[in-house]
């Protein structure tokens, strides 16, 4: 196995501690949670946006758009980082997010909106990627749980609160705060990373792929175009439309020359050899079906409470708290669990089962029932994927070479996102090719302007709530009819996901943290130890107390060099 990365040899070693550990994550936390929360938080707001931007026919790409740049960005962060260090793409990743969140706020039409959410995507992935992959570089697999578990519950946190906040901003202030608050996160989460990622850099000789990078982006975009045909206004899928066809046969090409061009470069971006890690090709599939269902279930929850339940924008982002405590719950129970045991198999196996059952009681759905029952079902969910999420990024990292920590992280967490843009696309075609011709029957016979201007294309929350009877039941009905029916779509799909499960192998976790394995940091007893034992060994090495002292002074002082520079 070749490695891609040389360390400077004028650079130091950094020496960790605990404080330093704990400055990192602290970083990586503020920065990975920008990042997650904007996956949900138009989730409440959409209805008002896609009204407001008259594109309720075309709303998933507004979540689809910013999954696909994040999946197309993911591997070239993970490549780039092995090669040359994560310190720079990480702040790059920040205020690439920042700019594009001011551009999403000040969006006039939809196709802009979608624009922008593209670029926030392009920056989201480096912050996911490069935060996995930092945490694997300072921490051992045998302590990560502890760490990865507060990380899986941040992503519950925000696939809750993401939802909550847009409601409360599109109450008050207005839908494009949505986007507008991340600009001062953004900017103290670049502050914080510039000065605690301190990060060694590399420099490497191996040639850039970028025939595979071409090609990875051609291919991402046009499966998830195939998959989402329907909801870019096309009337079905007419295999003798020659642009389908081509768009077919295209992306079939595209995927194809991908292969090819990573069996033949010496430093490919995503190395199918990887693929022959068992652990890894099971973890992949594992969060190829789970992305596909999971995000499909999440992105449309909060249009249902709001047009099907009659909630407010802001109740319904507050109806998604179950969700939260149970990611948070079993996120950080099954982390100190694993560190504890050493064990990890149990937990995706047990999260798999627990979605599937919540995904079946979600196909039961309807405008009538009781709030706690949809917060029940909701718990579940949470729960199941609160076990999974994490513990398959630590088992892919605990599996691979330390030199290719970034790379293995960003592949399993690219095929992850594919299937949550292509699950996305695919659910919202389904409930929306519903929804239209289950509205196309509530209106169907209405006297001129009875209807709605627009029809349903510019159907608000608050529009559906002025509606006369029958007309506003009749709406309410169309849209829990639409959506319940499409979660058994979502059932077989994490069926294959808890099969592949059962035969995911444990490997021993290593007690040895990525930087350390690369010989680019030790760990400060470590270093105050190497000192002292050179010191007494010396000719001067008579005073061994006071040589002893002075070398750990000495690598407190490289520490505290490390930290400011």
């Amino acid at each position: 196995m070749s490695h891609a990365v040389t360390t400077a040899p004028d650079k130091p070693l950094v020496v960790l501690n605990q404080r330093t550990i704990w400055l990192i994550f602290g970083a990586l936390m503020a920065s990975m949670f920008l990042s997650s929360l904007d996956q949900t938080i138009v989730g409440t707001a959409m209805p008002t946006i896609v009204g407001e931007l008259n594109g309720v026919e075309h709303q998933g790409w507004v979540i689809t758009a910013y999954i696909l740049a994040i999946a197309i960005a993911m591997p070239l962060y993970g490549k780039f980082g092995d090669l040359y260090g994560r310190r720079w793409p990480f702040l790059v990743a920040v205020a690439l997010f920042v700019v594009a969140s001011v551009g999403g706020g000040m969006a006039q039409t939809f196709e802009s909106l979608v624009a922008w959410r593209a670029v926030q995507g392009l920056g989201g992935g480096g912050l996911m990627i490069l935060s996995q992959a930092i945490i694997a570089d300072i921490i051992p697999a045998s302590d990560r749980g502890k760490y990865m578990g507060p990380m899986g519950a941040l992503f519950g946190i925000s696939a809750v609160a993401g939802p909550l906040l847009g409601g409360w901003l599109t109450d008050g202030p207005g839908w494009r705060w949505t986007f507008w608050i991340n600009v001062p996160i953004g900017i103290a989460a670049w502050v914080i990373a510039y000065f605690a990622l301190k990060l060694p850099s590399h420099r490497s000789d191996r040639p850039t792929d970028w025939g595979g990078i071409l090609t990875m982006a051609l291919g991402t975009t046009g499966i998830v175009l195939l998959t989402s045909w329907e909801s870019l206004g096309n009337d079905g899928y007419d295999w003798s439309d020659p642009m389908l066809l081509g768009l077919l046969i295209g992306t079939a090409v595209v995927v194809g020359l991908f292969v090819l061009i990573e069996n033949r470069v010496s430093e490919p971006l995503i190395p199918l050899r990887l693929f022959k890690n068992r652990t890894f090709t099971i973890t992949t599939l594992i969060g190829l079906v789970l992305g596909m269902g999971m995000f499909s279930a999440m992105s449309m929850l909060p249009t249902f409470l709001q047009m099907s339940s009659g909630a407010g924008v802001t109740e319904s982002g507050l109806l998604m708290l179950p969700m939260m405590a149970g990611v948070m719950l079993t996120s950080i129970v099954s982390g100190i669990a694993i560190s504890k045991t050493g064990r990890y198999k149990m937990f995706p196996v047990a999260g798999l089962a627990i979605t599937i059952l919540g995904m079946i009681w979600l196909t039961t759905i309807d405008g009538e029932m009781s709030l706690w029952l949809f917060g029940a079902m909701i718990f579940v969910l949470g729960a199941g994927m609160g076990l999974i999420m994490q513990t398959i990024v630590l088992a892919v990292q605990n599996s691979v070479d330390p030199h290719e920590l970034g790379t293995a992280t960003s592949s399993n967490n690219f095929f992850r996102e594919i299937g949550a843009a292509v699950g996305t696309a695919a659910f919202t075609t389904v409930f929306t090719s519903r929804l239209s011709e289950n509205l196309e029957g509530v209106f169907a016979g209405l006297p001129e302007g009875a209807a709605p201007a627009g029809g349903g294309s510019g159907l608000t929350p608050q529009i559906v709530d002025q509606l006369p009877e029958p007309l506003r039941s009749g709406v309410v009905d169309a849209f829990a009819s639409s959506l319940a029916p499409a979660f058994w779509y979502l059932v077989p799909l994490v069926a294959v996901g808890l099969v592949l499960a059962l035969f995911l192998k444990e490997v021993k976790l290593s007690n040895e943290a990525g930087m350390i394995a690369r010989g680019e940091a030790v760990m400060e007893d470590a270093a105050a130890e190497g000192a002292a034992d050179g010191a007494a060994d010396s000719p001067e090495g008579a005073a061994g107390d006071d040589a002893g002292r002075a070398a750990r002074d000495a690598a407190e002082d490289k520490e505290t060099d490390t930290l400011v520079r």
